[in-house]
């Protein structure tokens, strides 16, 4: 890893210039209203959002996708494709901090809205890219990754291991490790115990609370799992009655 990684985002704060529904569904979510009320520093490396459904990863990075100009169903800044929008409107009140190399490459990859990804790039004009759809989900996801992902650059990802298998989330570890060494930023909304377990990432919660930063050892997620693969009757008995 190089000794002084690049940051091109470094923080994001509510634009003073703007105001927002707080009532809303969305500005009533602990963490998004942590981030409008006290901003949020974007360290180097990876940063990994972890909390329950609902919690607000992926209205965070959806908004940080959309302050930096990223189309919020995925791609890169010059992405023009649209199948329902769903975002809030988080991302026209930010206001982005940039660090060295802030405006240079990025791309957003969002697990549930991949298809519709795969068919705009499939359609664009001499497109290289239209053996996606012939691939698996997470086939095609990894693909993805490794041919608009490299080098420095600000990469956002929404539940990248949604469609991998084991193995294939192993070698999503490798590929982060591999993006942070070669100088990228990357901030990742997950659930997955293995993803958040790369060394020397950063780990934000999210739930109640609002955001903070926790060890790897003690994250919810950790703890489920390890309960849940002990002793799964446990947990299964109860929803499977006769």
């Amino acid at each position: 890893m190089r000794n002084r990684p690049d940051r091109p985002i470094r923080r994001v704060d509510l634009d003073p210039a703007t105001s927002f529904d707080r009532s809303a569904w969305w500005s009533r979510i602990p963490a998004v209203r942590a981030v409008l009320d006290h901003g949020l520093n974007l360290p180097a490396g990876v940063t990994f959002l972890v909390g329950e459904n609902g919690s607000g990863k992926s209205t965070l990075i959806e908004g940080l996708a959309a302050a930096i100009g990223l189309n919020p169903e995925g791609g890169s800044r010059g992405a023009r494709y649209s199948t329902r929008p769903s975002e809030s409107p988080l991302g026209d009140l930010l206001r982005v901090t940039r660090g060295v190399g802030g405006r240079g490459h990025s791309y957003f990859l969002r697990a549930e809205t991949m298809h519709g990804l795969y068919t705009y790039l499939e359609d664009l004009p001499g497109s290289p890219d239209r053996d996606l759809h012939d691939r698996s989900h997470g086939e095609g996801f990894l693909e993805v990754l490794d041919r608009k992902l490299g080098g420095p650059g600000f990469y956002l990802m929404d539940e990248p291991e949604a469609p991998l298998s084991f193995v294939s989330t192993l070698s999503l570890v490798a590929r982060l490790a591999d993006l942070r060494a070669a100088g990228a930023q990357l901030v990742i909304a997950t659930h997955s115990p293995m993803l958040t377990a790369l060394p020397g990432a950063t780990i934000l919660e999210l739930g109640d609370f609002g955001i903070r930063k926790a060890p790897w050892e003690q994250l919810t997620i950790v703890a489920n799992w390890r309960r849940f693969l002990a002793d799964p009757p446990t947990y299964l008995g109860p929803l499977l009655k006769p």
